[in-house]
């Protein structure tokens, strides 16, 4: 946590530092008081000196107001700095997990990603807050309060001696019940968010199913395991305020017996007393201040932890150091013998690829579920870095190109298409934001899309709800398409784009994209077989991720009997004839 907060406060030390010293202020001019308090009731009241009253008390209205002046300014730069602490840590969490790759998404899960970067930075943030107020107000408060009440009287001192470890041993005992406590409340924070998501993404699946009862039962186990666990250390740290209370007021009832007795011996005077009380009260208050600060650590460290966890966390997919020169080729896509597996895995899911992509020509991948068509996809924009072998476009490692230019050269259209929360334009424009509205209408016809989006009220201005839920699915495939072909990528890669389409929406695409991407290279995977007949280069795979087979429709049909499974498995021999 330390790390965390020097590299996220070091901006702003100079803000810190003038609320440090306003604090500083503050605790001199509230342990000022009651001394000057003290001195009117020995020098004035029991003198009848209205002239040393009057003065005295003028001075005490000009400390108050000091300590007014400083605690609103401390208050606000305190504020502020524990403000900006949160959004730099905030927005350093969102550019880190951009720059994650597939592998470390997986690893920590977009529920815990959501929950460090909103209720544990939160955590950090009030401990941040809290720390720049009591933090340095409660041991100077302490430690001047003990000083001061020494001044006032020696003897009745000792009490302190008493008082200050009693509270003390109390406030560690609950810290050490607690403090397990708030690490495990932030993991089933992660799980109840994890549930509560799962629930509104899936949630016409659910429907379907009739599993409402089913899922509302795993979101109220979820929620009681949180919500034990929180009134389990909440019991702990509410035995805290009535022990402390208990304390304070049992010793406030002892020193006023005991000083009651120093007065009646001529001691000490009322005055000092009265100032005595107020510093043992000053240092009583001080402890439940540092008490405060206590209970919020424990579970601030935990969500620091899991902040630096994410900071601390290098992509295994970085930019190279030394970016090859762009090539005069364009569009030439090649497998070099390329392997992978998932991380954790035994057994790689594709083994020893090799093909060639070239511009003007379609290659489709075809293969039965799970044989890694969409794996091999994935691997292009490296979302996931080979584990052996290599890819090159236009005759350069991947690896050797900065991520955003390779990007730049793919216009990728996922199996599951995503359209964000804005209009029809905003989406098209993602892959390219200077397109013109006639690019917008020319890729719209081109994806067949052109009709319903004429249709729907504003056009290019009609709105589209958070991933396309006011569209269908294939609406949304098109719309999908029609955004990688406003970006005029040098390759167009189409994992299983076509599938929510019918066979004749289909053909119709198909043949309109054949004009518009006749200068590109094309990449199909698909599990229909007349969605790839044409291709100019078809690649079956087999069920462990090799290549069962290359070539045409027609070669593969004579040397290939895992593509002629699959083709005797959709069509009929008339359609296959």
């Amino acid at each position: 946590m330390k790390d965390l907060l020097i590299k996220y406060l070091k901006p702003y030390w100079k803000q810190i530092t003038l609320a440090v010293l306003l604090l500083v202020v503050q605790a001199i001019s509230n342990l000022y008081l009651p001394n000057l308090n003290a001195d009117i009731i020995n020098n004035g009241v029991a003198k009848g000196d209205i002239e040393y009253i009057t003065k005295t008390g003028g001075l005490m209205l000009l400390v108050t107001f000091l300590l007014a002046i400083c605690a609103i300014m401390s208050s606000y730069l305190g504020s502020k700095t524990a403000m900006a602490f949160g959004r730099d840590v905030r927005r350093a969490i969102f550019h880190k997990v951009e720059n994650f790759s597939q592998a470390e998404l997986d690893k920590f899960g977009a529920p815990s990603l959501i929950t460090r970067n909103t209720n544990d930075v939160q955590q950090v943030q009030m401990l941040v807050l809290m720390a720049l107020n009591l933090m340095i107000m409660a041991p100077i408060m302490a430690i001047g309060g003990i000083i001061m009440a020494l001044r006032q009287d020696a003897v009745l001192s000792y009490s302190i001696i008493i008082i200050v470890p009693i509270m003390a041993i109390i406030v560690w005992l609950l810290l050490q019940k607690a403090t397990p406590l708030f690490r495990s409340i932030q993991v089933k924070i992660d799980r109840v968010n994890q549930v509560m998501r799962e629930k509104l993404m899936g949630v016409r699946v659910i429907r379907a199913f009739v599993k409402n009862d089913f899922e509302a039962e795993r979101f109220d186990k979820a929620n009681r395991d949180l919500t034990a666990t929180t009134l389990k250390v909440n019991r702990i740290m509410a035995f805290a305020i009535p022990s402390l209370t208990a304390i304070m007021n049992l010793s406030t009832v002892a020193i006023v017996w005991f000083g009651g007795h120093r007065i009646d011996s001529g001691a000490m005077p009322i005055g000092n007393l009265t100032a005595f009380i107020t510093y043992i009260m000053q240092i009583m208050i001080s402890i439940l201040m540092a008490m405060g600060m206590f209970i919020m650590v424990p579970r601030a460290e935990a969500s620091a932890e899991r902040l630096s966890e994410v900071l601390n966390t290098e992509p295994t997919i970085k930019d190279p150091e030394k970016p090859a020169l762009p090539s005069d080729i364009k569009g030439y896509l090649e497998f070099k013998n390329v392997s992978f597996h998932y991380p954790g895995a035994e057994e790689p899911v594709l083994s020893n690829i090799s093909f060639v992509a070239t511009p003007g020509e379609t290659t489709a991948v075809i293969g039965s579920t799970g044989c890694g068509k969409s794996t091999l996809i994935n691997l292009i924009p490296r979302f996931y870095d080979v584990t052996d072998g290599s890819i090159l476009i236009d005759g350069i490692d991947i690896r050797d190109i900065p991520q955003h230019e390779l990007r730049d050269k793919i216009g990728l259209v996922p199996q599951k298409a995503f359209l964000f929360s804005g209009t029809v334009a905003d989406n098209l424009r993602y892959g390219n934001e200077n397109a013109t509205d006639d690019e917008l209408w020319h890729a719209l016809e081109v994806a067949q899309a052109k009709d319903f989006v004429m249709e729907m009220p504003g056009q290019l201005e009609a709105w589209i709800e958070q991933g396309g839920a006011n569209v269908s699915g294939g609406q949304r495939q098109r719309l999908a398409i029609a955004r990688a072909l406003v970006k005029k990528p040098e390759i167009y890669v189409f994992d299983d784009s076509f599938s929510a389409l019918d066979f004749k929406t289909d053909a119709k695409l198909r043949a309109a994209l054949k004009d518009e991407t006749k200068n590109s290279t094309v990449l199909i995977v698909a599990q229909r077989v007349s969605t790839i007949m044409d291709a100019n280069r078809i690649i079956a795979l087999n069920d462990n991720g090799t290549i069962a087979g290359i070539g045409t429709h027609d070669e593969l049909m004579d040397t290939c009997p895992v593509y002629r499974e699959i083709v005797y498995s959709q069509l009929s021999k008339e359609e296959i004839a």
